[in-house]
């Protein structure tokens, strides 16, 4: 990888730039250190609908104009909220890098939304919040975090609850806006076709302008989950012919010596995968679970994922099963395969196997510029920027006993946080077998 240049304005905010000059395109993406991490119970829910309001316009540019004049030029924008953190992205021509950097300076400095604004995107979300309810994963994962996580905010979904999101006010929206985005808490990357000392003046006459506004309350403080003490469980009944288990462990932030292990645990269980916030291990029907729950017909799919986060999260499973099968069948053939992983551990080829088809797709994955500052930028808010940057090396270094050790550590009944779907449609077939 071409090298990076890191820098810290007088205001706080910091540079990341990597130049690659294969096409004439720039991607650029600001990171504030904002999300599901920073709302304390009342607040769940506030930096996503922010998000939202931040497409209203600011003092210079309207509504219509942020999307409009990106798309003029031939370059793409969007936005996510995540646990960690909330991110503004685009991908231009390289001459139209001025542009990105005066509309992020607006959005961080000027955001213009109305007590309208915030009434109308709270009845959108209200409504992705409903639709999202007829999703039975939905519902399950709801209950399975609030059990996993029962101070740290993680325990919520990024959309909130209805109550809070009816609680919420335009005030609290300002307030949040106030203390949270601010230069010295927020990460900018560019990648792509400029010259760094030049990009670094653009950013030094439109970012670098705005003051930092940073002032200590107690969203400053997030709480410590306490170490769970035996297994948790929940079973959420519900409509459709379609059973559910989801079994998830406590697991340690990007930055911890085990978090590789378990991604290399990940890739023999249940598939290599690339770099993703959402989705866990692919459907590789080669992967274990694959072949002893999917091909033997107890399931007609399963996956896996260890998430990076700032904080301890979890690394789960995620199974459907066949309609002939029950959650309680599932639940103890995993915890047998789990179990043999403990005891015998996993050969060197098959982590060998698992290794180089994970760096693989990590590699294929974030080539673009487009992935390369998203990823730049999600790391230096975990960790640094070097957790990407080193990941397909720290990878390569987990062995065999590195996986037989997480998984002894980790995958335990005392650590464990069981979810069961149970769909009333289903028992029928049940009862006919």
């Amino acid at each position: 990888m071409r090298a990076i240049t890191r820098h810290t304005l007088e205001n706080g905010l910091r540079v990341l730039i990597r130049e690659v000059h294969t096409a004439p395109l720039v991607a650029a993406s600001i990171w504030y250190r904002v999300g599901v991490r920073d709302e304390l119970p009342g607040w769940t829910g506030a930096s996503h609908w922010l998000e939202h309001l931040l497409f209203k316009g600011t003092r210079r540019y309207t509504e219509n104009d942020l999307d409009r004049l990106i798309s003029r030029c031939g370059g793409t924008s969007n936005a996510m909220t995540w646990l960690d953190c909330t991110a503004y992205y685009a991908t231009v021509p390289a001459d139209q890098l001025a542009l990105v950097l005066d509309i992020e300076a607006e959005r961080m400095a000027h955001a213009r939304f109305t007590p309208r604004d915030a009434a109308h995107e709270r009845d959108v979300i209200l409504n992705e919040r409903r639709e999202s309810e007829n999703d039975p994963w939905f519902r399950l994962m709801e209950e399975v975090l609030g059990a996993a996580f029962l101070v740290h905010p993680y325990g919520h979904d990024a959309i909130g609850y209805s109550t809070d999101l009816q609680r919420l006010s335009y005030d609290d929206l300002r307030a949040w806006y106030q203390h949270f985005y601010t230069p010295d808490n927020a990460v900018l990357t560019l990648v792509g076709d400029v010259n760094s000392q030049d990009a670094l003046r653009l950013i030094a006459r439109t970012l670098g302008k705005i003051k930092r506004r940073t002032t200590r309350t107690a969203w400053s403080i997030i709480p410590q989950e306490p170490t769970q003490r035996g297994e948790r469980r929940v079973v959420v009944n519900g409509e459709g012919q379609t059973h559910y288990l989801a079994l998830l462990f406590h697991a340690p932030p990007a930055t911890h010596p085990d978090f590789m292990p378990l991604v290399a645990l990940d890739a023999v269980l249940c598939g290599a995968s690339g770099l993703s916030l959402f989705g866990g291990g692919s459907s590789n029907r080669s992967s274990r679970l694959s072949r002893l729950l999917v091909d033997s017909g107890l399931l007609a799919e399963i996956s896996g994922g260890v998430l990076p986060t700032i904080d301890p999260y979890l690394y789960g499973f995620y199974a459907t099963l066949m309609p002939t099968h029950t959650p309680e069948e599932a639940e103890a053939r995993l915890w047998a395969i789990l179990a043999e992983i403990q005891r015998e551990g996993v050969s060197p080829s098959e982590l060998e196997k698992a290794i180089k088809q994970t760096r693989a797709q990590v590699v294929f994955g974030t080539e673009s510029t487009t992935q390369q500052a998203f990823w730049l930028g999600f790391s230096e808010i975990v960790a640094d920027y070097r957790w990407f940057t080193t990941f397909a090396q720290r990878l390569a270094r987990v062995t065999p006993a590195d996986v037989q050790r997480v998984a002894q550590r980790y995958l335990t009944r005392t650590n464990a946080v069981v979810g069961w779907y149970v769909a009333n449609g289903a028992s029928a077939a049940h009862d006919a077998i």
